[in-house]
């Protein structure tokens, strides 16, 4: 049994003592005569209204729940829900005026009780996201991806911020390890390879996973999934009759003329069509170019001995009737991720995509994006017409790289100074760290680029003691984003001395340290403490909420000299990380968790009812781009907090404008739409995102739906339902879920809550499972012939058109609406009530805490400061950050 020094007990309890005495307790509350006399008949402890026995419920706030009920039971009375209007019995509206008003006090009383004691927020770890940014952004390693490797983060209050759903387990402390020692060998790779910038061409003709496809097989050899060399804009037959595959270096301009066409995409997982002739020498940022064209491929014919299958007429290849959507991947990485666009237009021409990170011995993949991806068996091409089908070809992808700046070897200088980095014999003591072996990669068709070897190399120092100690305090006062603590230092020396000692080499020793450190809580937990942040944690916690990372240099300095509390300072500072490339990331974090766009891939659209978006991701990427583009819009231009609900434009590329049904756009590239003035979409609630993350791929739920819209949009939180069965759309089409749905409203336990969840979900009922729009629901019938048509996979549609959506409604104060765009017209002028909302949303970002009973008057004052702006969205987060709630812990 652990025992304590009586030095030690005799300071616990002059603390203890202290506390208990400058601490002041939450009046005492009654509420019994009150709820007796007008709350007892419902809510007793055998019937139990709402859940809710008040005849047992006494005042004791200390609890969560206990103060949550009572929060509950003030809300539903000041907003004349309770008692209900149909009761004879009511209080007088003094005597609930006055119920009320005693009520709020002592709650308010009790929660800034609390909140003096331990502050608003929990004290946390960083999440995953901002972990890995931290990484990143210490190491100057954009490219690192360790997010994958801890436990999924707890949620609360919708998000991943809350330290109370932040546990701590030695399953992160062992991740922590492995993350931090993974990310300083890329920083050590990085500065050891140092391979040379140059430029250099990829054939098409020289990638054996592409020329692999033009023999001929089952697959290969079926036109629909057809792979064909071109010499200039026509076909090369005689390549495919056994000429070699190109003229090779003797002919550079043939060479260059030289290129292989398909007809179908690519898949994700397998990539038929990649450029492994490339593997990325070092991790770091490349410059990427593609050349190439579209064509036009006549109908296959029909060979006359059983044993050839149909094929291409190749002899009458044309030039592209069209621009065809080319996305760009990587492949070989931690995760596959899309790095690139552009359209490839009749007329060849040579496409840059721009400068892209890629991890050492990544690949880029370019992918026809509008092209089928065939699912055996019996597939076709959906594009197929009577005349052909597109195609499309490429010559040459060309990299410039690595690219290298200041930046390049940050992580390293961070790590070692300008300690000289050597390569030992394999068997000596050193740190093993992966590079690239430099002999040309030459994989068989279909087979993967060779892994990564790894090279020992070590860190040379003359002094090590003296080296460990400058180095060491230099790493400490960065990652910690503080001055240094002389009992932090000399715990990470005695850790490195110690690895010194055991016979590890110099940079083994160090790195051990680092990590240590990297895994701390000084690195991994915020120090905050209660009352007013001082400058060190204010700086975190803007840098937190608008970069979902570590403050940077210019803002630990401002916090160094005591300016960042100063609003003009603070306000100066937001602008300025606001109109940072790194704000994207708060804008990806919170709308991955506010709008669950991380949900974006939890399901797969049904390959029965809507294989038209089944393998579609062109569609489901420029959904997620939809939203992602369109919040930065309303923060980059201060729009209206309305916006959340109804717009005139929006940002579509062409997939997105087809699925949308909106003329006049083409092209891969998203760019701002301005919508027509009766268009269903504008806004967040129609965006194709939104309509996918609250539905199962497929069928649509108006409860789901309608839950969703009301807690993240609206602002109402919604109690769990009562144990009733729940219900199952039928997706034989002979029920709508509005006939459903009748039985559960006509239940009382159920009635309350659905008549304020199901009008918002039966507006939506119009959109699909992946947010078409519809005006009939999809049945599944062997007895009903299926509509006409082939999905993205080359299948036959296997459903019909089956029962009238219905999308009327009526919203809780009685008010109709018709559709969509009825229900949106009605919300249109609850300016401050969409406000409201999106300021709850981002300060449980922004500060780790929800907008509890006591911070509602501090919620007011923002809103108040942000009318005359018309509740912009900018002005939004500048107000909560100039607020109490982001100010004090």
């Amino acid at each position: 049994m652990m025992t304590m020094p009586a030095n030690a007990l005799c300071r616990w309890a002059f603390i203890l003592i202290a506390f208990s005495s400058g601490v002041r307790s939450a009046p005492a509350f009654n509420a019994d005569a009150f709820t007796d006399q007008y709350c007892a008949n419902c809510h007793n402890d055998e019937d139990k209204k709402g859940g809710l026995d008040l005849t047992s419920l006494a005042f004791n706030p200390d609890d969560p729940l206990n103060l949550a009920r009572w929060v509950k039971v003030h809300d539903r009375l000041q907003a004349g829900e309770m008692p209900p209007k149909e009761k004879k019995h009511r209080p007088k509206a003094a005597e609930l005026t006055a119920f009320v008003t005693a009520l709020a006090g002592s709650l308010t009383t009790a929660e800034q009780g609390i909140a003096t004691r331990e502050g608003r927020a929990t004290q946390r770890r960083l999440n995953g996201y901002e972990y890995e940014n931290a990484l990143r952004d210490l190491f100057s390693a954009p490219w690192l991806q360790v997010k994958g490797q801890f436990p999924v983060d707890g949620e609360a209050f919708h998000f991943n911020k809350v330290g109370d759903a932040l546990d701590l387990s030695h399953v992160h402390m062992a991740r922590y390890l492995g993350a931090a020692d993974y990310a300083m060998r890329e920083a050590l790779s990085v500065q050891f390879a140092r391979p040379p910038n140059s430029t250099r061409r990829y054939y098409a003709r020289d990638q054996r996973t592409i020329t692999g496809k033009l023999t001929r097989n089952m697959l290969n050899g079926l036109p629909d999934r057809d792979t064909y060399p071109v010499l200039g804009t026509k076909a090369q037959r005689e390549i495919v009759k056994g000429q070699p595959l190109s003229v090779g270096e003797k002919d550079p301009a043939t060479r260059d003329l030289e290129a292989v066409g398909w007809v179908s995409s690519n898949y994700m997982a397998g990539f038929r069509y990649r450029w492994d002739g490339f593997r990325a020498p070092v991790s770091g940022r490349y410059r990427i170019r593609f050349s190439g064209f579209s064509l036009w491929v006549p109908p296959a014919v029909k060979l006359t001995s059983p044993a050839d299958h149909a094929t291409q007429n190749q002899e009458l290849v044309t030039v592209g009737r069209r621009d065809e959507p080319v996305a760009v991947y990587t492949r070989n990485g931690v995760l596959s991720r899309r790095v690139g666009e552009f359209d490839l237009t009749p007329v060849p021409a040579v496409h840059d995509i721009g400068d892209v990170w890629l991890l050492a011995n990544e690949t880029v993949v370019p992918d026809a994006s509008r092209f089928f991806r065939s699912r055996p068996p019996r597939f076709k091409n959906p594009l197929e017409t009577p005349e052909g089908r597109p195609s499309i070809a490429l010559r040459w992808m060309e990299v410039e790289g690595p690219l290298y700046d200041d930046a390049t070897t940050a992580g390293y200088r961070l790590l070692f100074g300008d300690l000289p980095l050597v390569k030992v014999e394999a068997k000596a003591r050193g740190v093993t760290i992966p590079v690239v072996d430099p002999a040309e990669p030459r994989p068989k068709g279909g087979e993967p680029a060779e892994p990564l070897r790894e090279v020992t190399v070590d860190v040379v120092s003359k002094n090590p003691r003296q080296d460990a100690d400058r180095l060491l305090r230099a790493f400490l006062a960065r990652a910690y984003r503080q001055p240094v603590v002389e009992e932090d230092v000399q715990l990470f020396l005695g850790l490195i001395e110690a690895r010194r000692q055991a016979g590890l080499s110099f940079a083994e020793s160090m790195l051990a340290g680092y990590a240590a450190v990297l895994a701390s809580p000084g690195f991994v937990f915020l120090d905050e403490k209660p009352g007013k942040l001082d400058d060190s944690a204010l700086a975190m916690r803007l840098a937190l909420f608008l970069w979902n990372s570590l403050p940077d240099d210019a803002l630990l300095a401002r916090a160094a000299r005591g300016e960042l509390g100063r609003p003009e300072v603070l306000r100066a500072e937001t602008e300025r990380m606001l109109a940072d490339a790194k704000s994207q990331r708060f804008v990806e974090a919170f709308l991955d968790y506010w709008l669950d766009l991380r949900k974006m891939e939890d399901s797969t659209p049904s390959t029965t009812l809507y294989n038209d978006y089944y393998l579609d991701d062109a569609l489901t990427e420029a959904a997620v781009a939809e939203t992602q583009l369109y919040f930065t819009e309303l923060v980059r231009r201060n729009l209206p907090a309305r916006h959340v609900v109804n717009s005139d434009f929006t940002f579509l590329n062409e997939r997105l404008a087809a699925h949308y049904g909106i003329p006049g756009v083409t092209g891969i590239a998203m760019r701002r739409v301005s919508l027509p003035s009766d268009s269903v979409r504008g806004g967040i609630m129609t965006q194709a995102s939104v309509l996918k993350v609250t539905a199962n791929g497929t069928t649509t739920s108006p409860v789901l739906r309608g839950k969703w819209i009301m807690e993240r949009i609206l602002g109402y939180e919604i109690p769990p339902p009562p144990p009733v069965a729940a219900v199952e759309p039928d997706i034989r089409g002979a029920v709508t879920i509005r006939q459903q749905l009748a039985k559960h409203r006509d239940d009382p336990s159920c009635a309350s809550c659905h008549s304020k969840i199901d009008p918002p979900g039966f507006a939506l009922e119009s959109f699909d499972v992946l947010g078409g729009w519809r005006d009939r629901y999809r049945g599944v019938d062997e007895a009903v012939p299926p509509i006409r048509g082939l999905g993205k996979n080359g299948h036959p549609f296997a459903f019909y058109h089956g029962l009238p959506v219905d999308a009327a409604g009526e919203l809780p104060d009685g008010r109709p609406f018709q559709d969509i765009r009825h229900f949106k017209r009605l919300l249109r002028d609850q300016d401050a009530m969409l406000a409201r909302n999106l300021v709850k949303q981002l300060v449980v970002f922004a500060t780790g805490a929800p907008v509890r009973f006591s911070d509602r008057p501090a919620l007011e004052k923002i809103l108040r400061a942000a009318k005359a702006d018309d509740y912009g969205v900018r002005s939004l987060v500048h107000e909560i950050v100039q607020s109490d709630l982001f100010r004090e812990k």
